[in-house]
């Protein structure tokens, strides 16, 4: 063979060898795209219809790591504004607060804040300036009636949280709440507002309180559905009952509680010391010596006892008060609170049970709250009996309601026992340790809202400020329990209306009678006294502009349709009531 053809016969299997060459590279560039657009197809082997197939192969992946599950959101774009308390929020103890990080995990912070703004004029009984009158021809024993007041609170709460309480009680918890008040009155009668008539008609007062100082401890969990038992030792809100009859304060104590059998049954059991008041805000005042009152509580709830959907609970009170031994006590206006200007103005102490069953739920339909006591005791002196006296005395409560569709309508029923007979060593007109009822209307009513002084029967209130009893104390706040009392039965009718979601009307009917009036007729040396003291009147309405709590403004008028007694105690004053307007922002 020439060279010629030796040549080209190479030149042909070169030729062939790269088409070759070529092709397979076309295939494989197309199974490799194949391969990225199909991959569990390649990667996994032939499916064999008879077996299953075999696990593939998995490919590594990458991470980015979060500083906890809290925050998984703020990778989506959620963002963390501390002004709002509706979305993620930090400072509302959303998500665990990094700067505690270095104490654990699952620590929470959360602020809160509450301006509480109030306007308030009444026209209540007011005894003349014992030593001086600056309204010209003022010689009556009853002076100018009209009052005004101007209230503005500050409350500002931290607390610390330890655990996730979403499913389980916390497992440590560290709360304090302070109080700034600044508060402004104005009235028509000196020593109104002052002891001192030199004062004169006015006054602008300022406190801060501390409300709440607490630490909170979870000793155990005694079931896998956390059921607990924890301890709380500080100053730290506590209610005996569900409307706070008898003890409803802000004190000092060390309370154990917990739960059982699935949530089904709770319970308190503590002491606590009430701190002193400060008198013209009523928050605490922990820099002044605190009182000589100690109260032991016990108590249990029965969730969905006797029917689904009610509470039920037992209670037991011991209040023990030592306060008998001390030098008088005189408020930060001048005026005597301990021992009460009565009788011969002897101090005494006093130890008292209570023993209480209350409930609060439904059945069916229908809504009932309800509340009974029996207070048993001793006193080692009574300022009118001048002897020591035993003390047993009642009290019962209930409000029975029902819902049609925006409207709720409801009708109250309240018995206070009286004493009968002031000089018998027997005390049997009830008293509460210290009391802040929400019945018939509560703040909105006249005869719950304001203190209606005994003129001319020593330096005692018919009734306290915020409370329903008529106890004859010197201060509600400040004063000790009184059993020598004339009693007192409420029956009211209510309604509250949906007006629109924003809007409530709430309106208040009760008929207020005196249980026995001896003591009254002792005190004011003034016999016949009768027991129908009036009825109490009230109109109310709440507007909240977004639907919440957040912000929220309440006004209200009230007044008392004066019975025969109040025209006795009371003949020259005129129609007594109350109006206020309040404004609560809340973050």
């Amino acid at each position: 063979m020439s060279r010629v053809a030796r040549l080209l016969c190479c030149l042909a299997v070169v030729a062939t060898q790269w088409a070759v060459a070529q092709t397979q590279a076309e295939e494989e560039s197309v199974e490799l795209r194949r391969a990225q657009t199909e991959p569990l197809r390649y990667l996994l082997p032939p499916i064999d219809p008879n077996q299953v197939p075999p696990p593939g192969r998995l490919d590594p992946r990458t991470s980015l790591a979060v500083p906890d599950r809290w925050r998984i959101m703020e990778s989506l774009g959620q963002k963390d504004r501390w002004w709002d308390p509706y979305n993620s929020n930090t400072i509302k103890g959303d998500k665990p607060y990094q700067p505690l990080a270095h104490w654990g995990p699952d620590w929470f912070l959360n602020l809160g804040a509450v301006s509480d703004s109030l306007f308030e004029a009444r026209r209540i009984p007011v005894p003349s300036g014992a030593q001086s009158s600056q309204r010209a021809g003022s010689n009556s024993v009853f002076g100018g009636t009209t009052q005004t007041a101007l209230v503005q609170t500050v409350i500002l709460s931290a607390s610390l949280i330890k655990g996730n309480t979403s499913f389980k009680p916390p497992d440590y918890e560290y709360k304090f709440t302070g109080a700034f008040n600044v508060n402004h009155a104005r009235v028509q009668e000196v020593r109104a507002v002052n002891v001192n008539p030199q004062r004169g008609l006015t006054r602008t007062d300022s406190h801060f309180g501390v409300q709440e100082a607490f630490a909170d401890v979870h000793l155990r969990n005694v079931s896998d559905r956390y059921d607990f038992d924890s301890v709380r030792v500080g100053i730290q809100p506590f209610i005996s009952d569900f409307r706070g009859f008898v003890f409803n304060d802000l004190a000092f104590g060390v309370r154990v509680f917990g739960n059982r059998d699935n949530n089904q049954w709770q319970y308190n059991l503590g002491w606590l010391r009430r701190l002193e008041k400060d008198t013209n805000s009523g928050l605490n005042d922990v820099f002044r010596r605190w009182r000589n009152d100690d109260t032991f509580i016990a108590n249990a709830f029965r969730q969905d006892w006797p029917a689904l959907g009610h509470t039920t609970q037992a209670t037991v009170l011991l209040n023990l008060n030592r306060e008998g031994g001390q030098k008088d006590h005189y408020d930060r206006n001048g005026f005597q609170v301990r021992p009460a200007v009565l009788g011969d103005v002897r101090p005494h102490d006093y130890s008292v049970a209570y023993f209480g069953l209350s409930g609060d739920g439904h059945f069916g339909r229908w809504n009932l709250t309800s509340s009974a006591y029996l207070a048993l005791g001793s006193a080692s002196y009574d300022a009118i009996a001048q002897r020591r006296q035993r003390i047993a005395a009642g009290f019962a409560a209930a409000e029975l309601s029902r819902d049609f569709n925006w409207l709720r309508v409801r009708a109250t029923g309240l018995f206070a026992s009286a004493d009968r007979n002031p000089f018998d060593g027997k005390s049997t007109g009830f008293d509460a340790i210290f009391e802040n009822p929400q019945i018939a209307g509560a703040d909105t009513s006249f005869w719950i809202r304001q203190a209606v002084p005994l003129i001319g029967g020593g330096g005692v209130a018919l009734s306290g400020r915020n409370g329903v009893l008529p106890s004859l104390r010197s201060s509600k706040d400040q004063g000790q329990s009184n059993f020598v009392n004339p009693g007192l039965l409420l029956i009211g009718i209510g309604a509250d209306a949906d007006i629109a979601p924003q809007w409530r009307l709430i309106g208040n009917v009760s008929w207020l009678t005196l249980g026995d009036t001896s003591v009254l007729e002792y005190l004011r040396n003034q016999g016949g006294i009768a027991r129908q003291l009036g009825t109490d009147i009230s109109l109310a309405l709440q507007y909240r502009p977004f639907m919440s709590q957040n912000i929220v403004f309440n006004g209200s008028v009230a007044w008392l349709q004066p019975g025969a007694a109040y025209k006795q105690l009371f003949p020259t004053a005129k129609r007594p009531y109350s109006v206020l307007a309040n404004l609560l922002l809340t973050f």
